[in-house]
């Protein structure tokens, strides 16, 4: 039987595997300029002329000519097939690398949705020239002829069916063209109707240069909504994308980029020569879209400075730090966007404000503050307690020293008195940590000890193992296998300190971690840690299943020990006839249980 990885799946694998990373396992690169250099591990040289391009993802050897992207980098070095490579990236990505029949039906699909967009950017692009109220409302924003072409921006008509009669000239069907997103159906008129209508439009391209989907701009506001995107498509889906990433990774030189909230951002920023800013596609910001942005190393937010923005700045802020990244944020004016911005003051004032951007830990410091009076006394000490539950995140010494600094000079409290408010959260929170799970209600049957198997434990082990390294693994068994499920004592500890951290939408801190445990628990810690589990959600499920079945094992053993203890009592109390009959109860409905399994 034949199978395929679709591309899909490999432009995923590509997207979260940087180059350098790879690479500076086997060479030795020192960066030059934009690019890293190094002695070429395909012919000798003495003379570095082996060249890596972070911002274009490739490889070149100016002595011997090899060059390619990461994949044909491990395929010559180390001698493997294609499939072999995408494994050991996917692996190293924590990405779950499902084989699939080849399913020509969906292919096909795929490919004439990829077909139906093109036509469509085509036919909103010429028709934007065609209507002067809607060309002449990006040229009065400031967006001119050049930029409209490098985008593709275009205009939907102010018409029920102009794109669905274009596209149906081109002999396309209906079900077709409502499966890319592009029309609706209307059940009491039994009629297709163009879903955009009377719209900029803007097309959001893939990395590999396919229009995947729109986003238009109402004109006129009415009563329309201000933004529409395209639907969830086989071929589209907002939460896996950014928009004007192509154009990032085509035009840009740097190792910076920028996340904006708007597609009028991005445009304003690139007319003014910034061409290193995204959009998130109007949605909260996603794991999947910070995964595309961590290549870069320096990621500035700079979402609108009104209420809402702040607010979304926050959520990325901490979608961003779960994921161990320090963005930072470049803060406007009141009430003004990057568009609004940049035309007002220009490009120069716009690079001094990247500039002076602040931390994340300086920007969230700054809104909190904000959220106070703090000539109060009460102002004051609401402030710093609040403040010190975020200072507590922070792990170096010589950092939380700066920012309790900070806090001193703003508030006149002294830096000892901040960092007493500070340890004593960390008390609490270590005490959450290690009674968030614990079990208040004494069982009727009175614990024993229990010598768990090997293969229970290399269950626990390895399902601890993926928890850690997969917050959507976390998301998945969360709620049908607890942290307190665990049985070994140690394994259950370290699962509640990882449970608690993704609650709190932390990734758990290793180093930290093991502060928790004793030495000589600390070793069994760092062999979780240090695992390498790769697993799919078919061997979770199994773990789980076999933890739980050798679970009911034991509490089928503790019975039968409670039962003969009680049974060889010479004078038995009612409680004992009343505790017995009970247990030998629950007795019968575990076999039962374990028979249906």
């Amino acid at each position: 039987m034949s199978y395929l990885y679709n591309e899909d799946i490999i432009n995923e694998v590509r997207d979260k595997s940087d180059i350098v990373d790879t690479i500076s396992k086997y060479v030795k690169l020192k960066k030059l300029g934009s690019n890293y250099k190094g002695l070429c591990p395909f012919h000798s040289e003495k003379t570095p002329s082996f060249t890596v391009s972070e911002e274009k993802q490739i490889f070149h050897c100016f002595g011997c000519g090899e060059g390619g992207d990461v994949f044909s980098f491990l395929m010559k070095h180390e001698n493997l097939e294609f499939v072999d490579v995408l494994k050991i990236l996917a692996d190293n990505a924590n990405i779950v690398l499902e084989k699939k029949n080849v399913n020509p039906e969906l292919e096909k699909t795929k490919n004439i949705l990829y077909e139906i967009n093109r036509e469509a950017g085509i036919y909103f692009y010429r028709n934007l020239f065609k209507n002067r109220r809607a060309y002449d409302y990006l040229i009065n924003r400031d967006i001119d002829k050049d930029t409209i072409k490098t985008f593709g921006v275009g205009y939907s008509s102010d018409s029920w069916n102009s794109l669905i009669d274009y596209l149906k000239s081109k002999n396309y069907n209906e079900k077709d063209i409502e499966k890319a997103g592009l029309i609706t159906y209307h059940k009491k008129s039994n009629r297709y109707f163009d879903k955009f209508r009377d719209r900029i439009m803007f097309p959001i391209i893939n990395t590999s240069g396919k229009i995947i989907g729109f986003g238009g701009r109402s004109i006129d506001s009415g009563n329309q909504p201000k933004y529409l995107n395209s639907p969830e498509t086989p071929i589209f889906s907002k939460r896996n994308n950014l928009y004007a990433l192509n154009i990032v990774k085509k035009h840009n030189k740097s190792d910076e980029i920028i996340l904006v909230e708007g597609y009028m951002d991005v445009l304003s920023l690139y007319k003014y020569g910034i061409v290193n800013s995204v959009a998130s596609l109007g949605t909260a910001l996603t794991e999947n879209q910070v995964d595309l942005l961590k290549r870069y190393k320096e990621i500035y937010i700079c979402y609108d400075s009104d209420s809402a923005g702040k607010k979304a700045t926050i959520k990325a802020i901490d979608v961003m730090k779960s994921m161990s990244i320090k963005p930072k944020i470049i803060p406007l004016p009141e009430n003004l966007d990057p568009d609004d911005f940049i035309k007002k003051h220009g490009v120069s004032e716009f690079k001094s404000l990247m500039k002076s951007a602040l931390s994340f830990i300086d920007f969230k410091i700054d809104q909190k503050k904000s959220a106070y009076n703090i000539e109060s006394y009460e102002g004051k000490i609401d402030f710093v307690k609040d403040v010190s539950v975020l200072l507590r995140s922070i792990k170096s010494p010589v950092e939380l020293e700066v920012y309790v600094d900070k806090v001193s000079k703003e508030t006149n409290i002294p830096s000892q008195v901040i960092k007493q408010e500070i340890n004593k959260d960390l008390v609490q929170k270590k005490d959450v940590v290690f009674n968030k799970y614990k079990n208040k209600n004494k069982e009727i049957i009175s614990p024993v000890q229990y010598i768990l198997k090997p293969a229970h434990l290399t269950a626990e082990k390895e399902l601890l193992n993926l928890i850690i390294n997969n917050k959507d693994i976390y998301e998945n068994v969360k709620d049908k296998f607890r942290a307190e499920d665990f049985l070994d004592p140690i394994y259950r500890k370290l699962a509640e300190l990882v449970y608690c951290s993704y609650s709190e939408n932390e990734r758990l801190d290793k180093t930290q971690a093991l502060s928790y445990f004793e030495d000589d628990e600390a070793d069994k810690v760092e062999e979780i840690l240090n695992l390498k589990v790769n697993k799919d959600i078919k061997a979770i499920e199994d773990y789980i299943k076999k933890i739980n079945y050798n679970k009911i094992n034991i509490e089928k053993e503790n019975i039968k020990k409670q039962i003969n203890i009680i049974d060889n009592k010479t004078e038995k109390t009612s409680r004992d006839i009343e505790l017995f009959n009970e247990l030998c109860l629950k007795l019968t409905k575990i076999d039962k249980g374990l028979k249906i399994n």
